[in-house]
């Protein structure tokens, strides 16, 4: 078991517009929670960064472009907020990978680090170039 000096994070660069939304997601998930590191264990934080490009080009399968809606609410009454995907996909398009990503982590403590570790970005263009990705 490791300790939070010794864990090793390294680099994955993951392109959206390659696979659909959940597809991209289930990977990226897997990386940040470090599940395919041999030294891992549920109570350390031991996942890698995971950046993101091309989220303004993602898309879904069938129909669900047409009728996928992202819904907020800050708790008073008649406060609902409702935002279609494809509304979603020219304003925020970077909020639908990490909500999609921050469904798929499990719900405790560790959850706020490991969504840091996820860095979306809208082109190709990103400020992690100087940095030795281990998928390229």
């Amino acid at each position: 078991m490791e300790k939070n000096k010794q864990i090793q994070r390294n680099w994955h660069i993951f392109d959206a517009s390659t696979a659909p939304v959940g597809r991209v997601c289930t990977e990226v998930a897997y990386l940040i929670i470090g599940k395919h590191k041999p030294s891992f264990a549920k109570n350390i934080d031991g996942g890698d960064h995971v950046v993101v490009i091309n989220s303004d080009k993602l898309y879904l399968t069938g129909n669900k472009e047409n009728s996928k809606q992202y819904h907020t609410h800050s708790g008073y009454i008649g406060s609902t907020k409702t935002l279609e995907f494809k509304e979603a996909k020219e304003k925020k398009s970077d909020m639908i990978i990490k909500k999609a990503v921050a469904g798929m982590l499990p719900k405790n403590k560790q959850t706020k680090s490991r969504l840091a570790r996820l860095h979306v970005y809208k082109s190709d263009k990103h400020l992690h170039q100087n940095i030795k990705f281990e998928n390229e």
